[in-house]
């Protein structure tokens, strides 16, 4: 029978042989490290239950590699003889204990994501739902390592922004579990985090803004009314494809969105200036359920086809005004139009801080100690600056397209 000290040395000269070979520690009794004739090395503990008399039983600890080294390895051996010293089986505790990602997912979501997530929650959910469940759900989360995490991300790295929040949202949890005791380390340590999305700055000109202005209105419902809410408020377009008519106040003018649906997780006050309440007033207004809507229970999706389809008809109007002209513009994002807005309020000389506010955004002049003590809800000027671009959109509208 051999015998070494199971240390990282005597783990990498391992050689395999024909048939299953075994290797005792000299230091702890039982611990001890299989390697299998295709050179696969495991780290086993070797026990008994009741005394000499009782029948020997065989523990695997976990596969050498991510997170298993040999000193680790050996931590766990040791705390598994003192579960056997107080009469438990391991491999039953095993069994017991066992902590499928999928399961252990959901817990995560419950426990860290709904109450601690900056930002909206269900986004990151989603991405583990969609993204790590489906490969790696069934495995118990302490046998996950690197070789099952990486298929993950080639997956996505066409999406650079998916990579990033995909990585995000796992490393958390990773570290979750190991704040919990329920890993020993995390497997994404030593895993580099993916490059994200560019940073875009594409600002749409006044003739362009007006011409998506009047496709939308020629696509109809539901995109063609959403996209210019967007383009009225400024607001995110999760936030807006998901509105509610709880959350409207028709005759306050005003939009409440709830922290549990905005981005950042906190609640957020809309002021409707008279393009957006017109395009609401629209929609045959109720006192709940959702705005924008195909089946009367989920959101609308499918945004990209029907960015798509304003995109060509924008094309086609501006190629109307401007022959030739059409061609020279870039492609532009939804989101496009977001940016479009802080921009424009800038323009208009309204001040930064209230365009963050207008955008719910927490960063620069609102981020830092001054979010801390600044209170003030910059609820008129919010008003005012709306108001503000709403005149500007009528008058390029008026100007161009009527």
């Amino acid at each position: 029978m051999a015998t070494g000290i199971i240390n990282k040395r005597l783990v990498d000269t391992a050689t395999p042989s024909s048939r299953d070979t075994f290797i005792w520690d000299q230091g702890l009794k039982g611990f001890g490290l299989k390697i299998t004739p295709a050179g696969v090395k495991t780290y086993i503990l070797q026990y008994r239950l009741g005394g000499r008399g009782s029948p020997t039983r065989r523990h695997t600890i976990g596969k050498h590699g991510s997170p298993w080294t040999s000193a680790q390895a050996r931590d766990e051996a040791r705390r598994i003889l003192l579960e056997i010293q107080n009469g438990l089986d391991p491999r039953a505790t095993a069994q017991a204990d066992c902590a499928p990602l999928r399961e252990y997912a959901d817990k995560f979501v419950q426990l860290y994501l709904k109450e601690h997530w900056r930002g909206s929650w269900k986004e990151a959910e989603r991405n583990l739902r969609l993204h790590v469940v489906p490969r790696i759900g069934k495995l118990d989360i302490r046998t996950i390592d690197r070789r099952h995490l990486v298929p993950i991300f080639d997956a996505i790295s066409s999406k650079p922004g998916l990579s990033k929040s995909v990585h995000t949202v796992l490393n958390r949890l990773f570290r979750w579990a190991v704040s919990r005791g329920d890993l020993s380390s995390s497997p994404m340590v030593a895993m580099l985090p993916p490059r994200g999305s560019q940073a875009r700055d594409r600002v749409l000109s006044d003739l362009e803004l007006g011409a998506i202005w009047r496709a939308a209105g020629e696509l109809g419902y539901p995109f063609g009314p959403m996209i210019r809410l967007m383009i009225a408020t400024g607001q995110r377009r999760q936030e807006v494809s998901a509105l509610n008519w709880s959350e409207i106040d028709l005759q306050g003018k005003l939009w409440t969105l709830p922290s549990q649906r905005s981005k950042n997780g906190k609640s957020h006050l809309v002021p409707l200036n008279t393009l957006a309440l017109r395009e609401l007033e629209s929609l045959c207004p109720r006192t709940e359920g959702l705005v924008f809507t195909t089946t009367g229970k989920t959101p609308v999706s499918g945004f990209s086809r029907a960015k798509e389809r304003i995109a060509k008809r924008t094309g086609q109007i501006l190629e109307t005004m401007e022959p030739g002209r059409a061609r020279v513009y870039p492609p532009w994002r939804l989101h496009d139009l977001r940016r479009t807005l802080a921009t424009g309020l800038q323009r208009l000389g309204v001040r930064l801080e209230v365009t963050e506010s207008v955008l719910n955004h927490i960063s620069g002049s609102r981020a830092g100690i001054v979010g801390v003590y600044q209170r003030h809800d910059w609820a008129e000027e919010k008003t005012e600056a709306l108001d503000r671009w709403n005149a500007h959109l009528e008058a390029v509208v008026k100007a161009h397209f009527t």
